[in-house]
């Protein structure tokens, strides 16, 4: 089991920030829509489009949303045309980011990145500057209360998972991108409740963040996801407990 991580600490604030302005199902339904698009509206032959339903599902959005989302994709339905993008830079201190966005009109998407960015002591950078420093991971966060240590090792390492990390309150099993939905099955087969999962980027290696800094870069995170453009963002920040 490899050392402390701050990945999910980070996720859990993003995702409590998202419920709070409520904005998620805004998020999920262009991630469906788009998903639908590109594999079609088939979740048993489309790994995206299953990823996006399930996260539909933990959320509690209602079917209804959910269908319309992947006819529009399908073209079944009437829907916007939405572009995806990457967008790279920096924050405080140097910590990379990677921004990933879903729009219907790229000039103000890239308009309201850069004042984001600029606004909270960061800057765009040229395609390719940060990606070198992200792999593309499964990860599948698991309370320690719900799980036993020994018993969720053995389960997850079986079925295919490469690390097993131990943060605070949380467990985080990673996986390449094709083992991840056997590991996944392997641990609902178990019985064992999970707390997020999903295909992500995680950075090889972190910056640590205190203070000033630590603020300014969680005022960036939080304007990046109020963002109505940007579907998630990837950084290499570290902070230190403030506990």
């Amino acid at each position: 089991m490899s050392g402390h991580s701050k990945w999910s600490t980070i996720r859990h604030k993003k995702g409590a920030a998202d419920v709070k302005r409520g904005k998620i199902f805004t998020k999920i339904i262009r991630e469906i829509t788009v998903a639908a698009k590109i594999g079609g509206g088939d979740i048993n032959t489309n790994p995206r489009l299953r990823l996006a339903i399930n996260k539909a599902k933990s959320e509690n959005m209602p079917k209804d949303n959910m269908e319309k989302a992947i006819k529009k994709g399908t073209g079944e339905l009437e829907g916007v045309n939405y572009e995806e993008n990457i967008y790279e830079g920096y924050g405080p201190n140097g910590v990379a980011i990677m921004v990933s966005t879903l729009t219907d009109n790229k000039n103000r998407t890239i308009s309201e990145i850069r004042h984001i960015f600029s606004k909270n002591g960061g800057n765009i950078g040229a395609t390719g500057c940060v990606a070198f420093l992200f792999d593309r991971k499964g990860v599948i966060v698991v309370l320690k209360k719900d799980a036993d240590e020994e018993k969720l090792m053995d389960i997850a390492l079986n079925a295919g998972a490469e690390d097993i990390r131990e943060d605070k309150d949380f467990f985080e099993i990673i996986t390449d991108t094709e083992n991840f939905e056997n590991v996944k099955e392997s641990i609902e087969n178990a019985k064992i409740p999970y707390e997020n999962a999903e295909i992500t980027m995680l950075a090889s290696d972190s910056i640590t963040l205190k203070e000033k800094e630590a603020d300014q870069m969680m005022k960036l995170m939080d304007a990046l996801d109020d963002c109505d453009d940007v579907q998630d963002f990837y950084t290499n920040a570290d902070f230190l407990d403030s506990e």
